[in-house]
């Protein structure tokens, strides 16, 4: 019968006797998990960030109309022709509507869709931004503020104003931070837009729009769909786009098939538009683990190499136990137990460093125009780091002091003490 009182006890000797390998050992384990939690926890951190700054701003389906050339030409529908192979050169887009016809009832069948969240219109139009002489190029997009806001974090980057100054204010607007810079613009001025077709509209700042991408901001600015509706001189039915937020992001593929072929227009989710940015961060998430992995790794085979040396050095002890009567499972019982005394405390304080560091590193500043939201170093708080950090840490050192305990088991103590 094992007492592993006894065994425990001899363990906790070897490892004080030797306290400083044994430090050494630990602050190998420490050092790993430490590193990993907080490489870990800063890059998923930024990776977050990076997705939120793209996806949180792309609604799971975007529904509108295309304008593209006629799939089906004249001269297809001329049987004296039918067997032939036909070119047309200079194809023209078909003469259609930007506008979505029968946008209401969309809405509200999709709305409707238990899997659909929200989902809410908008008018895009391109504009000029008039100060005087100069003219710039831009785009205004009518919306709901306050579905914005819920739906797809609006507030979020409107760093100055609100989205219910939009909403409670007449004939107003939000205007992106490069059009305020570049026209030297604040909150409580008018701003003159015109349309394409030279209608010229006064409109009042209510906020700044900063969504971190400068090429957007130096030309995008927000209203209200009745301003837009009323500036283009449309009915209150005019509606241009339909984005759909969804509970489940991976239904948004075969909604936005089956949206295409009911209702005849084109639906993009999100996956689809955002092709590449996805690639992008699976890459980087797959050299945070890596890279996060190699540490655990590196710190396993430091605890190896340090039990082997300790296990060389205690020969003497083990000749003995042996030679008084303790068995070779015992001998590697106490060398296991050593291994996992050291990885249990060198985990723990690898949790507690981790900790401490993320905490750290949460609190530096860092401000810069292209992230407006982000005001100190991301870090990603997640609970799941720290058990699979103390998780590789027994186990790294439960293997990495399986082998010397097997050597230690198979000593013969007649040949140490006769070498004696």
């Amino acid at each position: 019968m094992v007492n592993w009182k006894v065994l425990l006890n001899i363990a906790k000797k070897h490892l004080l006797t030797k306290f400083k390998q044994t430090a050494v050992a630990a602050l190998g384990v420490t050092f790993g998990i430490t590193s990993y939690i907080t490489l870990a926890s800063f890059m998923t951190g930024l990776n977050n960030v990076l997705d939120d700054l793209i996806l949180n701003q792309t609604p799971h389906i975007h529904i509108y109309n295309e304008i593209e050339p006629s799939k089906q030409q004249p001269i297809s529908l001329y049987d004296d022709f039918k067997n032939s192979f036909n070119v047309v050169h200079s194809i023209k887009p078909k003469l259609n509507q930007k506008k979505i016809h029968n946008a209401l009832p969309i809405i509200k069948y999709l709305n409707d869709n238990k899997d659909v969240k929200g989902a809410i219109s908008q008018i895009k139009t391109n504009i000029f931004y008039i100060s005087g002489s100069i003219e710039l190029v831009g785009n205004l997009t009518g919306i709901n503020p306050i579905e914005e806001a819920r739906l797809f974090n609006f507030k979020d980057y409107v760093i100055e104003g609100s989205p219910k100054d939009l909403k409670n204010t007449e004939n107003s607007i939000i205007i992106g931070s490069g059009v305020a810079k570049k026209m030297s613009l604040s909150i409580g001025e008018r701003v003159q837009i015109s349309t394409v077709n030279g209608t010229v509209f006064p409109l009042k700042i209510v906020g700044i729009y900063q969504s971190g991408v400068s090429d957007i901001d130096a030309i995008q600015s927000f209203t209200n769909i009745k301003t837009v509706q009323t500036i283009l001189g449309e009915a209150k039915n005019y509606i241009t786009d339909i984005n759909v937020k969804l509970y489940d992001i991976d239904r948004a593929l075969p909604l936005a098939k089956k949206i295409e072929q009911q209702f005849n227009l084109n639906a993009v989710d999100i996956n689809t538009a955002n092709a590449q940015f996805e690639t992008g961060s699976s890459i980087r998430n797959l050299i945070t683990y890596v890279v996060s992995f190699t540490l655990l790794v590196v710190a396993g085979f430091g605890i190896y190499n340090i039990l082997n040396m300790l296990i060389y050095e205690k020969m003497n002890d083990i000749a003995i136990l042996k030679a008084i009567g303790f068995s070779g499972k015992d001998v590697q019982i106490i060398f296991m137990s050593e291994a996992l005394i050291i990885g249990i405390v060198g985990g723990v304080l690898g949790l507690l460093f981790g900790l401490l560091f993320t905490n750290i590193i949460n609190t530096i500043p860092y401000e810069t125009e292209g992230l407006p939201r982000i005001k100190t170093y991301p870090i990603d708080f997640n609970l799941w780091y720290y058990v699979i950090g103390l998780t590789f840490a027994i186990i790294s050192t439960c293997f990495a002091g399986f082998l010397p305990s097997q050597k230690a088991k198979k000593i013969d103590p007649v040949k140490i003490i006769r070498g004696q």
